[in-house]
């Protein structure tokens, strides 16, 4: 995927850089894979806000991605690649050879007239959906499940790829995006690849308008709000909190920065081998 950039004519144009959509194929979606969408706009069912920053935004219908990619030993061919409004990345519309079409995230290098499946015996390529006791180790994997036939949960957005290290005792130890190591069971499925738009985080809207097509409100930061709204508030001038150093902290008093919200005993902490960051190893 490429980026295009604009010419610096106006203020809104002079960092703007956006998609190019030379990948994108077909423009419509599949009606028969399309359900629609109701916004919430940030409120509960009583009506109260519990989301701040939600609103507006130009309507959406949701595309029914599959993620389990069940139907096995049946081959698939690639039809067309669409944009998605509802994630980061690319779709690829299937068809497989008795007629029934799904979904499924595009990865890098799927084009259109590819042949792609699902099973223990699918060949290790980009698009097709193996368990993980069947995939070759030091494979780029995405879409992958934390438990078997649940569905992908686990590096779906652009750009996204878990690298398979080792298997051992009926696990496999995959190096999550964030370099965290963890155990899965070998049973459990990926697809072959990397999630495509690559280039993805590399976008500049260049204008807050954009920012509100997508459904995204203005946020207003703590240290500009009066004492009484935000604990950060107040203060002569531009004071860090009340007109002393203040630790950044949210409305509602829970830091910020550097404060550990895991749980201490969690029951995934068994399958944790290597955590983030630190890179030590856990007992």
């Amino acid at each position: 995927m490429a980026l295009k950039s604009f010419r610096p004519l106006t203020p809104a144009q002079r960092f703007k850089s956006l998609p190019a959509f030379e990948e994108i194929t077909k423009s419509k979606p599949e009606k028969s894979l399309v359900e629609t969408k109701k916004r919430t706009g940030g409120r509960n069912n009583r009506g109260r806000l519990t989301m701040r920053h939600i609103g507006g935004g130009h309507k959406q219908k949701y595309r029914s991605i599959d993620f389990k990619r069940k139907k096995h030993g049946v081959e698939a061919e690639v039809i067309g690649i669409e944009y998605d409004p509802n994630r980061t990345a690319r779709i690829a519309l299937i068809q497989y050879t008795d007629g029934e079409k799904s979904y499924i995230l595009a990865p890098v290098g799927l084009v259109v007239g590819a042949k792609v499946s699902s099973g223990d015996n699918a060949e290790p390529k980009p698009g097709n959906a193996l368990p993980l006791k069947s995939i070759p180790l030091g494979t780029s994997i995405h879409n992958v499940e934390l438990t078997p036939g649940r569905g992908g949960q686990i590096a779906r957005s652009a750009g996204q790829q878990v690298i398979l290290n080792n298997r051992e005792a009926g696990y496999a130890l995959v190096k999550m995006p964030s370099g965290e190591i963890r155990k899965i069971n070998e049973n459990a499925y990926a697809t072959i690849g990397q999630v495509g738009n690559v280039d993805h985080m590399n976008i500049s809207s260049g204008k807050a308008g954009r920012s509100r097509w997508q459904g995204v409100r203005p946020t207003v930061r703590g240290m500009a709000m009066n004492p009484i709204d935000h604990p950060m508030g107040g203060g002569q001038g531009k004071s860090k909190g009340g007109g002393g150093r203040h630790h950044p902290m949210s409305p509602w008093g829970q830091l910020s920065k550097g404060f550990k919200t895991r749980k201490k005993h969690k029951s995934s902490d068994t399958f944790i081998v290597e955590r983030r960051k630190s890179k030590k190893k856990v007992k």
